[in-house]
């Protein structure tokens, strides 16, 4: 199995620390924040990894290369300036991932076990979130843990994930957000979730990024 790591976002709510850098390289406990996810993705014996790539996207791919130095092999899907959304990245990137893969947000820090998605079985158009409990910056939720109750209490979406290819089968490519097509596919009982009570932290904003530096640096004394 292979995974994508999206870091193709501009970052704008983190300037100025990303007038020059991409948000996922910003560091989380003196290490970039995606090569956390690298880390964690290596661990759950996911070595095939593939990052997009739009603003300031060079750094990554002077930083990480071809991946063999921190024992994984890295390709990237570089898109256009301003990207492509979530759903349009994807897209781009299916010929690189296969027929199935996990998809990690670059801009979340999580202890999250990867091990639990790749033992999932779905069917070949299906699809899995993963949701947390709401963050302060989003305490309305984004989705109910059962399409059979979509208005009950709504959830975070974590930004984790994974796909079946066939899941985007006839989506055009383009700049597409996953959303609206996530609530479409959850109508047709086509995306499973599940609630994870963990270490989760979305870096948003340099405030969150400095607190979740002060959370880990008290807890690691």
């Amino acid at each position: 199995m292979k995974a994508l790591i999206l870091a193709a976002g501009r970052g704008q709510r983190m300037m100025p620390l990303t007038q020059n850098m991409p948000k996922p390289m910003l560091k989380v406990a003196e290490k970039p924040l995606i090569e956390h996810h690298i880390s964690n993705l290596k661990a759950a014996g996911i070595n095939d990894i593939v990052i997009n790539l739009a603003w300031q996207g060079d750094k990554i791919k002077d930083y990480f290369n071809d991946g063999s130095q921190f024992g994984v092999n890295i390709q990237y899907s570089q898109e256009v300036e301003g990207g492509l959304e979530t759903a349009g990245g994807i897209i781009q990137a299916l010929p690189l991932l296969g027929n199935s893969f996990i998809v990690i947000n670059g801009d979340v820090y999580t202890d999250y076990n990867i091990s639990s998605l790749v033992q999932l079985h779905l069917h070949s158009d299906e699809a899995h979130i993963v949701l947390v409990e709401n963050p302060p910056h989003n305490l309305e939720g984004d989705f109910a843990l059962s399409h059979l109750s979509p208005d009950s209490q709504k959830y975070t979406f974590s930004g984790i994930s994974r796909y079946e290819a066939d899941f985007f089968k006839g989506i055009e490519p383009g700049i597409r957000p996953l959303g609206p097509i996530l609530r479409s596919k959850l109508s047709e009982r086509l995306v499973s979730t599940e609630l994870y009570i963990g270490q989760w932290d979305d870096i948003g904003t340099p405030q969150r990024l400095a607190l979740l530096n002060e959370r880990l640096a008290i807890a690691n004394t």
